[in-house]
């Protein structure tokens, strides 16, 4: 059991979500603020140009993973947006190798669950779509905010 926020006692796992933070090799690229499902239209633009840029790092064979990786920030958004308490910020990382996506929002009474465990009409299937696209997905809670993420290879 892990301690969250405000001295809550949540599982170390979600029916096969792992609570955890991310490996903290990844640094800040870009950080965008959402206050409404409407705002993911140009997030997901500025994210596709942001991976695939020149400029960006990685920059091996990325395949898929741009596309994959718009699919899962607008998936996770929405959820956060939907579900969670503002505001939702959507942060991309890198370490040179890999992407990172990290969602977080304010609600720190609920925690995520994936589909199949959830009671009809509490949500989508974001969490799954998240999983089977990207290397590695989780969340956590810290004091003040809870994060949903997920490790993108350079590579596709």
């Amino acid at each position: 059991m892990a301690e969250q926020g405000s001295g809550q006692t949540r599982p170390d796992t979600d029916q096969g979500l792992s609570s955890s933070r991310p490996p903290d090799r990844f640094r800040e690229v870009r950080t965008w603020t959402l206050r409404a499902v409407t705002d993911l239209s140009p997030v997901r633009r500025e994210l596709l140009a942001e991976v695939t840029a020149e400029h960006a790092e990685p920059q091996l064979a990325l395949g898929r993973t741009p596309e994959n990786m718009v699919l899962v920030a607008s998936e996770l958004a929405t959820n956060a947006l939907e579900h969670g308490l503002p505001p939702t910020v959507l942060t991309l990382g890198t370490d040179g190798r890999d992407y990172l996506l990290d969602v977080c929002d304010s609600d720190l009474d609920s925690v995520p669950v994936l589909p199949g465990e959830r009671p009809v009409g509490a949500g989508g299937f974001g969490l799954l779509i998240a999983r089977r696209l990207s290397q590695d997905v989780g969340w956590y809670a810290d004091d003040r905010t809870k994060h949903v993420w997920a490790i993108f290879p350079a590579q596709g």
